[in-house]
């Protein structure tokens, strides 16, 4: 189980959680996420706010609730907050990672995307750090979506290699849907040699979806962690 918000024809996290809150409390307990996932995307880390007085003690609550929870969903932790703090809205920046694999591996076949070509990632780090010097990527993101802006402030993204795995690590204080995909995609292709790193500025200043990368596969992609001010907390 990979979306967050409620899905017409499938199951999501926050339906499945709900229902387990539901009976956990037996009350109706709305929650808010930190934000809308695309289908397919994975988050190791994730947050989502509910109201409730009921919770007398953190860990016999918290381990009530991952034995009534599905294997693939897991609670780590509950935090007390202040009543105005809002999980999507005080989030000061989220991380992403990206994985990808150059050996056919069937043990990261649903978690990372296989690419059999070799890859120049000087160049495709070359072409990262340029991201941290625009604020509008229009050009990387989904045609039809509902947002007043375009604008991102993206504080780092590299390429690294662990064992056999290169990642693509990015941190900004929003994402646009589709945004890390399209980014990924066309690094890729500059990886690959298909596109030099200065058509990367051209890409950027056309703010043309048409004109970036390929979005590669969601299954790769993780919501890897969300940074809070401590101002929220309920001291």
């Amino acid at each position: 189980m990979s979306c967050w918000q409620y899905q017409p024809n499938a199951i999501s996290v926050q339906e499945t959680l709900e229902k387990v809150l539901l009976t956990a409390l037996q009350v109706k307990t709305p929650l808010v996420g930190a934000g809308r996932t695309d289908a397919g995307v994975h988050a190791s880390n994730y947050y989502a706010h509910f109201d409730s007085r009921k919770i007398k003690h953190i860990d016999k609550f918290i381990y009530k609730l991952n034995s009534l929870l599905p294997d693939d969903i897991a609670v780590y932790n509950l935090i007390e907050v202040s009543d105005e703090a809002h999980a999507r809205f005080n989030a000061s920046d989220r991380s992403y990672e990206y994985y990808v694999v150059q050996h056919k591996n069937p043990f990261k076949f649903e978690t990372a995307h296989y690419v059999k070509n070799e890859l120049d990632i000087v160049k495709m780090n070359e072409a990262a750090a340029t991201l941290l010097d625009y604020k509008d990527f229009k050009c990387f993101s989904k045609s039809k979506t509902d947002v007043h802006t375009y604008n991102c402030k993206i504080i780092s993204a590299q390429w690294v290699k662990e064992k056999d795995v290169l990642i693509f690590k990015i941190t900004a204080d929003r994402f646009l849907r589709n945004m890390v995909r399209a980014i990924v995609g066309t690094l890729l292709e500059i990886g690959l040699g298909k596109i030099p790193v200065s058509r990367l500025h051209e890409i950027l200043e056309s703010r043309d979806r048409q004109k970036a990368g390929t979005s590669v596969p969601a299954k790769a992609l993780f919501l890897a962690k969300i940074e809070y001010p401590t101002s929220i907390l309920n001291k």
